[in-house]
């Protein structure tokens, strides 16, 4: 066996595909696109590897995108030098959006602004008349009794992916993101009002005991249980 035989005997190729960094003036809209997306707060070292920048960069760039949807001078259309040097950009003549971009559990994520959610609810209810299928109504059943709960703990009770019908429940503006836990950065959900009015109950302590429903009075529902 030659010398040149054995190198390409020994050559090991990384198929894994990596993505491409991002050019610096394109960082921006590159994050926009991405949090666009995301359905989970994410991390500035997450966003740093996606665009392929330094985490430095990305905070700015964040800072950036912050300040364009606000509608303030300096927006994301500026760079990283609009933030600093109040190069006017993003929005035209400093447009606020309808949405936002927050620091939630440490992550980042688009929400819509508090202003616009009934709007946007009922927007959704309208598009969506259809009704819920057996997957949702079982892990609205969960959140219902064991709320705040995490998509984590209820997937683990529910034995499956739960994201795709989470996002579905949000969207109906039957539940809604409580509170972030500071330790693990879970997403604990809650029921809403808009629930309470579909099923004709001023509470939830209104909702029907399930331990007469189930085999053992708690399987599925550990501790205290309706």
């Amino acid at each position: 066996m030659t010398v040149e035989n054995t190198a390409e005997t020994l050559e090991v190729t990384d198929t894994t595909e990596v993505p491409a960094p991002v050019e610096d003036a394109q960082i921006e809209r590159a994050l926009e696109a991405i949090l666009m997306v995301a359905d989970e707060p994410m991390s500035v070292v997450t966003l740093a590897t996606a665009v392929g920048a330094p985490v430095k960069r990305v905070r700015a760039a964040l800072a950036a995108l912050v300040a364009d949807f606000d509608g303030e001078a300096g927006g994301a259309d500026g760079g990283a030098a609009g933030v600093a040097g109040g190069v006017p950009g993003g929005a035209p003549g400093g447009v606020r959006r309808g949405f936002e971009l927050r620091e939630v559990g440490g992550g980042w994520r688009i929400y819509v602004r508090e202003e616009y959610d009934a709007v946007v609810s009922g927007y959704v209810l309208q598009q969506n008349p259809t009704k819920l299928s057996q997957a949702a109504l079982e892990t609205l059943a969960v959140i219902a009794y064991k709320q705040p709960i995490s998509r984590g703990a209820i997937a683990s009770i529910r034995a499956v992916n739960v994201d795709s019908v989470v996002r579905t429940l949000l969207g109906r503006g039957l539940i809604t993101e409580l509170f972030t836990d500071s330790e693990t950065g879970a997403i604990n959900y809650g029921t809403t009002d808009l629930l309470l009015s579909q099923l004709g109950i001023n509470s939830i302590d209104e909702l029907p005991k399930i331990s007469p429903l189930l085999a053992d009075g708690a399987d599925g529902f550990e501790g205290d249980v309706r």
